[in-house]
């Protein structure tokens, strides 16, 4: 299994965060990938890489902490991105519903960290909440320097799912969409084809059902893939190759096998 999306510098894992990690690696997860959200996290990102071979890092500013960017920060996450095992640039995107920096901000931030993942020939993982066409707008007007990765968490329609699966995108899935009055989330898993999806856990966040409410970690990946796999109507097994094959492609990790 491989966790797309996790934040394991999160200060829910101060406690047990290494001891956590071995546990997932033990329930069988090969890989993780954890996502910074801005200058620090994006370090303690690289940092946790090193000390697991199983985990990799993304580094990048998270719409919420847009207004903290600047020039100076962005060539810091160009410096950053040089580490060996950062495969992405992000967590980045827009954040309508909190709108904690303001939008206009996210907006020019979010193209400038494309275009460094461009000039890098990184993937993006993408957060969007609430500013699905901003999103896409900005995404498509870097069509033509073939930009890749991730939507990660995904909360559009299966509409909006046909544009980011046309623009070369591949689509995240997590703990929502085993939650009982789970109803896009399914229709979207139903609609997107198999070579086209990351499961993830967005760790500590969005616990999946039967542990909804409480911490999350990469050992509960398994109640998403079972739920893809249900929805697909293919085996669990087969549900896990495909995935991890899709992650193994985006962030380049085979580069890293023994």
């Amino acid at each position: 299994m491989i966790d797309s999306h996790a934040h394991y510098d999160d200060q829910q894992f101060d406690t047990d965060r290494d001891d956590i990690i071995r546990k997932a690696v033990e329930a069988g997860v090969t890989h993780i990938i954890n996502a910074g959200s801005d200058l620090m996290s994006s370090r303690l990102s690289i940092e946790l890489s090193k000390r697991h071979r199983e985990v990799f890092a993304a580094v990048g500013f998270h719409p919420h902490d847009a207004s903290s960017c600047s020039k100076e920060n962005l060539l810091a996450i160009e410096e950053l991105s040089r580490e060996e095992k950062v495969v992405a640039i992000g967590e980045i995107g827009l954040d309508y519903h909190y709108d904690f920096s303001p939008r206009d901000t996210q907006k020019e931030w979010f193209s400038r960290q494309i275009a460094l993942a461009g000039k890098l020939r990184l993937p993006i993982i993408i957060h969007n909440r609430e500013s699905h066409q901003d999103v896409l707008d900005i995404v498509k007007a870097f069509r033509s320097e073939n930009i890749t990765g991730v939507f990660h968490c995904f909360s559009g329609s299966v509409e909006m799912a046909r544009e980011v699966l046309n623009l070369g995108f591949y689509i995240g899935i997590g703990g929502p969409v085993t939650f009982r009055n789970a109803s896009r989330p399914v229709e979207v898993v139903r609609y997107v084809p198999m070579d086209r999806l990351l499961v993830e856990t967005d760790c500590p966040y969005l616990s999946p059902e039967p542990h909804r409410g409480k911490r999350n970690w990469s050992g509960h990946l398994k109640y998403i893939i079972d739920k893809v796999a249900a929805i697909k109507g293919i085996d669990y097994s087969e549900a896990v190759r495909a995935t991890s094959e899709n992650a193994r492609l985006l962030f380049g990790l085979d580069r890293f096998s023994e």
